[in-house]
């Protein structure tokens, strides 16, 4: 490999070396975006519900295993390498910002270990081929290599990759997709009828080697699991920003940071960052919108042990109060 290629790596404790600045932001006087209003009422759209509905829709992915929508239950702990100091710090803590605007939890310890890891690296594909040979686990849920090579193939100038846990009704996590020890358990067999003599119970042992134990509530709208975040791996490509302003990059980062987001090849009606890399997209912002903010905290408003159409109907709530469709 070119010695030359300035790259960041992840070290055994999952946190970043950092690497040489790779890109330079274009500082103005005036780097961070104006925070939106608290409620924006969304003009020239006849039918806000109906586009909140599609937005919610397309932006939101559940987790693999708990089928939920996945959020942060842990503080935040986000890190920033590939810019200049000022600049990573800027972007660093924007994120926070963000978290602490919308409810998301918010470590604000010195020292505490990075969850959220973003790299602006000339060569992304690298960082995650890296990843994907070191800790394949933080390329998210897969079952084989197959599907790893696709998680790890780089497709965007800003991509995120999510590791996601599962909680159970007692609070105990567990990442998804990591392997344990599995789960081995005695079934009862029923009877074997009448006019046959039994010398009492039958049981047999199932050893399910790849299974996962955790207590539920047997409740279709409320099982009592839920999906947390449980860490994000970002990654940008300098080459390929350098039109925008570090601010603007900053909230587009932590939306993907904050949420799980499924991002859309199609222009999305509301105005909003998640536009901002969208081909000849005339709904895109420069700075976070009151959609983005409203998509944001009703993700951190909704019921966690929900299914996933309960909580996408929460979600639609919040924002549709939020943008003014809902008294």
């Amino acid at each position: 490999m070119n010695a030359k290629m300035r790259r960041c790596i992840f070290p055994a404790a999952l946190a970043l070396t950092l690497c040489q600045p790779v890109f330079a932001a274009a500082q103005g006087a005036e780097t961070k975006p104006a925070a939106p209003t608290e409620s924006v009422t969304v003009t020239g759209i006849k039918d806000i519900e109906a586009a909140v509905s599609k937005f919610v829709g397309a932006m939101t992915v559940p987790t693999r295993v708990a089928e939920k929508l996945a959020r942060w239950k842990v503080g935040v702990c986000p890190i920033t390498a590939g810019l200049r100091p000022e600049a990573a710090k800027f972007v660093t803590k924007r994120v926070k910002d963000l978290a602490a605007q919308v409810g998301a939890p918010v470590n604000d310890s010195n020292s505490c270990p990075p969850n959220i890891e973003i790299v602006f690296t000339t060569t992304p594909q690298d960082l995650i081929d890296t990843v994907r040979i070191k800790y394949p686990v933080l390329l998210g849920y897969h079952d084989n290599s197959a599907q790893a090579e696709r998680l790890a193939t780089v497709t965007r100038p800003i991509q995120a990759w999510y590791t996601t846990a599962t909680q159970d009704l007692r609070g105990n996590p567990q990442v998804d997709g990591v392997r344990t020890g599995g789960v081995t358990m005695q079934v009862l067999m029923p009877d074997v009828g009448e006019g046959v003599i039994s010398s009492g119970p039958s049981y047999v042992t199932m050893n399910m080697p790849n299974a996962t134990a955790g207590s539920v509530t047997g409740n279709r709208l409320g099982d009592g699991l839920s999906s947390n975040l449980h860490h994000v791996v970002i990654a940008a490509e300098p080459a390929k920003l350098l039109e925008y302003e570090v601010g603007t990059l900053a909230d587009y980062i932590a939306m993907l940071a904050l949420s799980q987001i499924q991002l859309s090849d199609s222009c999305q009606e509301l105005p909003s960052i998640l536009n901002l890399l969208v081909p000849d997209c005339s709904q895109t912002a420069k700075a976070l919108t009151a959609v983005d903010i409203a998509y944001l905290r009703g993700l951190y408003k909704m019921t966690p042990t929900a299914n996933v159409h309960v909580q996408r109907g929460e979600m639609m709530y919040q924002m549709g109060r939020s943008l003014g469709a809902r008294p």
